[in-house]
């Protein structure tokens, strides 16, 4: 079955107004997300399958809806076995009528999904959606489940990433709670809402987290499992890896790398007072007035993750972030000027990589001005392969993260070690 993809736009739910940075961000973004895609790939779904290997076999994870009543699972075992397609694991998810299964299959390799698609439906089966499996499918649902609590008990980062692992492809934002006074955030009850590819989940510090998938609708169960990790990550609280690591600048300075969240909110504002006007300008893009304003959100762990330099005494110097941006992944860095082109930026630039690589990310982008050498020297001495665009103006360099990174978090000494 071909679902047709609308794009839903994205209603700001803070009514506070918004700031000449956030309009600039917003709209650099609704631009880039106008050329992403949220279905699954053609090639995962209706095109015939590579070349075949002799004796060769094929993941394969799909979804359908069946009618509850005796029989009808047993036509759809023995339509897939007319076809040689194992059934590798099988996940049912009630519904008010009816019931959607979910099965992880192992098929010939010169077997096409259409012909699956087509088998199942022809065995009662209704809005079948299907795609590549690999082996990381082939973890039993509730080891998957019990590993993505364990992460996220350990760091509130990860909430997001969980979020995202346990339901697939998907576009995950956070809006925060409304200012004093404001409207309740959509009214939405304490226990979220689904309607059909969008769930709204209470966040903890009383915002929402919004999860789209356009491509397939959310069932029941998915809905419960996402509430029950969010209930989880609200009832332990503010949280991070407390690893830090000191290390040695060329020139000689010794600084520590460790992660950073909202308690650092003072040290990073006394940075802004240190730091100057152009600097400022360069990297948020806007009125330096409005810097601090920022902070709260690049600082907190829902919106991504925050490694934070210091000195010997203890000084506040550097801030790197890697942001959660829908289906992408931006990067961003700011050096108090007297600690500039020593090193700080690029040691920060690269643990940022590392902790993409292990979150699963395919690629960084930072939104800069040509006239930054520093952060454009920095992108480039990643040596992965580079993007570059113009954006009214504005350069977006995006590095693509492929084999081509084989440096872990550990092997860099990674501040999100604990």
């Amino acid at each position: 079955m071909t679902r047709e993809v609308t794009q839903v736009p994205h209603r700001n739910d803070d009514r506070r107004p918004a700031t000449p940075w956030q309009r600039f961000t917003e709209a650099f973004r609704a631009r880039r997300t106008r050329r992403l895609e949220h279905a699954p790939p053609t090639s995962d779904t209706g095109s015939p399958a590579p070349e075949p290997v002799p004796g060769a076999n094929t993941l394969w994870r799909m979804r359908t809806t069946v009618q509850d009543e005796p029989g009808s699972l047993a036509a759809l075992c023995g339509a897939l076995a007319g076809r040689r397609v194992d059934i590798l694991s099988l996940q049912t998810h009630p519904l008010a009528e009816g019931t959607v299964d979910e099965f992880l299959l192992r098929g010939p390799a010169a077997l096409p999904a259409s012909a699956i698609t087509t088998a199942v439906e022809s065995a009662g089966g209704a809005d079948t959606w299907i795609e590549r499996a690999d082996a990381h499918d082939l973890v039993d649902a509730p080891t998957r489940v019990l590993g993505l609590a364990a992460r996220t008990a350990l760091d509130a980062a990860e909430l997001p990433l969980a979020l995202r692992q346990l339901l697939g492809r998907c576009t995950i934002r956070s809006l925060p709670a409304p200012a004093r006074g404001g409207r309740e955030t959509g009214g939405l009850a304490v226990e979220g809402a689904l309607d059909d590819t969008v769930m709204r989940l209470r966040a903890p510090e009383g915002g929402v987290i919004i999860v789209e998938r356009p491509y397939l609708p959310f069932t029941p169960t998915e809905f419960a499992r996402a509430r029950a990790l969010v209930e989880l990550d609200a009832r332990l609280g503010p949280r991070l890896p407390h690893g830090r690591d000191v290390l040695t600048l060329a020139e000689g300075s010794d600084i520590t790398v460790r992660r950073a969240d909202t308690r650092d909110l003072e040290a990073a504002r006394a940075m802004h007072e240190r730091c100057s006007a152009r600097t400022l300008k360069l990297r948020y893009h806007g009125p330096v007035g409005d810097a601090d304003r920022y902070l709260g959100h690049l600082l907190s762990p829902r919106y991504g993750r925050t490694l934070a330099v210091q000195t010997a005494s203890g000084r506040l110097v550097g801030l790197g972030h890697l942001l959660w941006d829908g289906d992408e992944t931006e990067v961003a860095l700011l050096v108090e000027d007297t600690w500039q082109r020593r090193g700080v930026g690029a040691e920060l630039l690269s643990r940022l990589v590392a902790l993409a690589v292990e979150a699963g990310c395919s690629s960084v982008y930072a939104v800069t001005q040509a006239s930054n050498t520093g952060m454009v020297a920095a992108m480039r001495g990643l040596g992965l392969p580079l993007d570059y665009q113009v954006e009214e103006g504005t350069l977006v360099i995006t590095a693509r993260l492929g084999e081509a990174v084989v440096t872990s978090a550990e092997e860099l000494g990674s501040a999100s070690a604990s």
